[in-house]
């Protein structure tokens, strides 16, 4: 059973930062391993990323097959069922649309002195996306990395994704093709991020890499970091669900599952303002657990991480959610817009008793990119703004130069910087 807290009980403040604080996740620390791959690549390149393959992925890959061929990809792509294909043609057109919005102007103006100022903005050269391919394939992983950056304006986009016995899952390659990537490559794991931050003879290197992978692929990331641009170092997955009691708990114990079902470090809870209720919906869950095909996964995650609070009120609802600052949430409520107004850290959320999270993960249109372990607190989920660099600039001419040099000129005095205040003061002659 998950964790059961109330908001009323005597000790609830001491459990609750217990939740807040609890490690998931690998507890075995990856960083000495991730360091020697990475190093490994750096020396060795395309043979290092080829032994890694072989030891972790048990996969033997001569340098020629690094390179997944443009037709392979589209062999494996036109083999995809139609009505498979069509889902991913519908879900990249709303991506793509969402995203679409998302593309900042440029702007410049001349202020009251004179000196003309603004902002470029530039997409990156070279984008990597890592999508994940050991437990299952994510081709939703590819549509949501894929589509922003090519959104922005990168004109090199790859991917490398782990292929268990060579072959690329064909869903994979039809979103790949659908989306537009450059190259494929069929490795993963640390050596992948290497590879990517780095360049070996096969794959040059990149400017940011995105997507998410499992703790040594996360590892490799922080590593590589200041090399390359990331999205972020993710932790495993995790929502909070606001439901009343009007809600059916079979639904709601599914969207609960949902979440679980990623991973056995997934973390779901439930806040509700009613403990019958909550009981309603654990029972739907232990029921739900007995048929689910994932279930071992699903339930280990909520034996381990799961958790069903019972608040005073919607109030004290959205401000556990602020504290809690999780990935998804859903409000499964009659009136979920106050509550939504309240929430302030949050990846995204999801209102009504229509909109569960899962629709998000495929066809709404936001990216399922999205901050996990509490970081929704100062991050937010990927767009097309991180693909893009913004390079302010400023044109002054004598006229300007004189009426804001002089300040210049004291504050670069102030901080002992004399070339500084040479620099503009010669001017000013």
């Amino acid at each position: 059973m998950a964790e059961r807290l109330a908001t009323d009980a005597v000790g609830f403040e001491a459990s609750f930062s217990t939740l807040l604080e609890a490690a998931r996740g690998e507890a075995a620390s990856v960083e000495a391993a991730v360091a020697q791959i990475i190093d490994a690549v750096r020396r060795e390149g395309d043979q290092a990323v080829c032994e890694a393959t072989r030891r972790f992925d048990k996969v033997s890959l001569a340098v020629a097959d690094l390179l997944i061929p443009p037709a392979e990809i589209e062999a494996a792509a036109e083999a995809v069922p139609e009505a498979e294909n069509a889902a991913l043609r519908l879900a990249a057109e709303r991506i793509e649309a969402f995203h679409r919005r998302q593309v900042p102007d440029n702007f410049a103006f001349t202020d009251a002195a004179g000196v003309r100022m603004g902002l470029r903005w530039q997409a990156l050269d070279a984008v990597g996306v890592y999508v994940p391919g050991g437990k299952a394939a994510y081709p939703s992983t590819v549509l949501m990395n894929v589509i922003p950056a090519r959104v922005a304006g990168v004109s090199r986009i790859i991917m490398c994704v782990p292929c268990p016995g060579g072959a690329i899952p064909l869903l994979v390659a039809a979103a790949a093709h659908l989306a537009g990537v450059s190259e494929v490559y069929r490795i993963g794991g640390a050596q992948a991020i290497a590879a990517m931050a780095f360049g070996t003879s096969t794959i040059a290197p990149v400017d940011r890499i995105v997507g998410p992978g499992n703790a040594y692929v996360a590892e490799a990331k922080r590593q590589v970091f200041g090399r390359v641009g990331i999205d972020s170092v993710a932790g495993p997955s995790e929502v909070v669900i606001l439901a009343d009691a009007e809600n059916d708990p079979r639904l709601v114990a599914m969207d609960l599952l949902a979440q679980a079902e990623h991973d056995e470090a997934a973390q779901a809870i439930l806040i509700t303002d009613e403990a019958a209720f909550a009981d309603r919906v654990e029972a739907a869950v232990e029921e739900a657990l007995r048929t689910l095909p994932r279930a071992n996964i699903a339930g280990a995650s909520w034996q381990g991480h799961g958790a069903v609070i019972v608040a005073r009120n919607w109030d004290e609802a959205a401000d556990l959610v602020n504290r809690l600052a999780p990935e998804h949430v859903e409000l499964m409520l009659a009136a979920p817009m106050p509550v939504f107004d309240r929430i302030r850290h949050a990846g995204a959320v999801f209102l009504g008793r229509w909109t569960p999270e899962a629709l998000g993960d495929y066809v709404a249109g936001p990216n399922h990119v999205l901050p996990t372990s509490r970081t929704a607190r100062f991050s937010s989920g990927l767009s097309v703004l991180d693909f893009l660099k913004r390079t302010s600039f400023v044109a002054a001419d004598s006229t300007a130069l004189r009426r804001i040099g002089p300040a210049a000129v004291t504050l670069a005095e102030a901080e002992g910087l004399s070339a500084h205040a040479r620099s503009v003061a010669l001017r000013l002659a």
